[in-house]
């Protein structure tokens, strides 16, 4: 801490080898719950299931997309300074 502020876990030199590891697999869990939410979500239009249930499973993904975005954010690093 240089400037005395906080440490950022942003980009992958800050982070554990392991602990980059275990986040990259959570993130890999979630993209594949995202993609079963769409397909689902698909599979429910197609057989004109009620709006209400689709528009529950819609906010279910975006809660996952929003989760993948904040992870996304502790391993990518950030470029623009």
């Amino acid at each position: 801490m240089p400037d005395g502020g906080p440490v950022s876990i942003n980009g992958d030199e800050d982070m554990p080898d392991q602990d980059q590891a275990d986040v990259r697999l959570v993130l890999a869990r979630l993209r594949q719950e995202h993609e079963d939410y769409d397909a689902a979500i698909n599979a429910m239009i197609k057989t004109n299931c009620e709006a209400l249930r689709i528009q529950r499973m819609k906010k279910k993904k975006l809660v996952i997309k929003d989760k993948m975005t904040q992870i996304e954010d502790q391993i990518i690093p950030d470029i623009i300074a």
